[in-house]
């Protein structure tokens, strides 16, 4: 854990998120800005900053990491209509929070640019 990250904090229970979905090293939790009527952060509890430092996860972690993100998104009843998967890494990217996150998103016809 990072005392200084905000995603750790939530892990902990520090900061209050509407989790959807827990296991094993995972947490699922509603984005606090959606961008698309169902908008779910994913992150793996161990704290690595972005999709470049996976190899900071184990192998188990890295094996069910897409696993638990199809379920999540299975949960929402995102199946049938499709769903977006993205993660970003780095200034250029965009990234805001500096630990591993995967936005699921879906629930209407998302934007072709993205």
């Amino acid at each position: 854990m990072s005392e200084d990250c905000l995603f750790c904090r939530i892990v902990a229970g520090e900061i209050p998120a509407e989790i959807v979905a827990r296991r094993d090293g995972f947490v699922a939790f509603r984005d606090i800005d959606p961008k698309a009527p169902q908008h779910v952060l994913v992150i793996p509890e161990t704290h690595v900053p972005s999709i470049a430092g996976t190899d900071g996860l184990s192998a188990a972690e890295r094996a069910e990491m897409p696993l638990f993100i199809s379920e999540v998104a299975r949960s929402l009843g995102l199946q049938d209509g499709g769903y977006r998967v993205t993660t970003n890494h780095g200034a250029d990217a965009r990234q805001s929070v500096l630990h591993l996150h995967w936005h699921v998103m879906g629930g209407a016809e998302l934007s072709a640019s993205m």
